[in-house]
């Protein structure tokens, strides 16, 4: 199916374009996970926003051509701020130690550190 340039910009717009400072690179770098991961570089967050958002509109338009499913849109949806990570016991009771050595629940620990990260 050759898709009009219409509904591939309608599409490309239900992607979050993510844009940040990338110290390694000393560059902005951008993406639009699912769809595609880091992808351009560029001076300024505008230069970086404008290939992603070309590069995003490719590769719906290769999704729609090839008849593939698009991955589940990012742009707008909303989070619980509540989710369940399974890790192993011994990871937990370090993780519950540390907590509680900085007098914090797992929750503020795991929270923080994922803050950080």
């Amino acid at each position: 199916m050759k898709p009009t340039r219409k509904q591939i910009r309608e599409h490309a717009r239900s992607y979050l374009k993510v844009v940040e400072w990338s110290t390694a690179d000393g560059a902005f770098v951008g993406s639009a996970p699912p769809i595609i991961g880091q992808c351009c570089h560029g001076e300024t967050e505008a230069q970086v926003l404008r290939q992603l958002t070309r590069i995003v509109e490719e590769w719906v338009e290769s999704f729609l051509r090839e008849g593939r499913p698009l991955p589940e849109s990012t742009a707008g949806k909303s989070y619980s701020g509540k989710f369940l990570v399974r890790v192993s016991p011994e990871v937990h009771r370090k993780a519950a130690l540390q907590a509680m050595a900085r007098g914090e629940s797992l929750n503020q620990f795991v929270a923080e550190a994922i803050t950080r990260a």
